[in-house]
């Protein structure tokens, strides 16, 4: 089953931020994922908001934690961290109903 990876994040230093933006993007799509939303509109219902919402759809939940504990990914996360105040969560899609 496929498996998403979203994310809620504060961006502290924009200018790092989008250094691991851009390094973020090709390990992610390495590991088979795909940006359903980054950025973009939204409405806070209920928790913390945090103004970046990014969600992104990997071909398994296998992909997706290989994908963040690649070194690729871990070199572009080095660019977040300070620059950024996130929470980061992988959950693996349930399958459509039978019809």
């Amino acid at each position: 089953m496929t498996a998403l990876w979203i994310a809620h994040v504060t961006v502290t230093d924009p200018e790092a931020y989008g250094r691991y933006a851009q390094a973020a993007g090709p390990a992610v799509a390495a590991h088979g994922g795909v940006f359903l939303a980054r950025g973009g509109r939204y409405r806070q219902m209920e928790g913390q908001e945090r103004p970046r919402n990014v969600v992104a759809r990997f071909p398994s939940f296998e992909a997706a934690v290989a994908c963040y504990e690649s070194s690729e990914y871990q070199a572009a996360l080095a660019h977040a961290k300070g620059a950024s105040e996130r929470d980061l969560v992988i959950v693996e899609e349930t399958a459509p109903p039978a019809e």
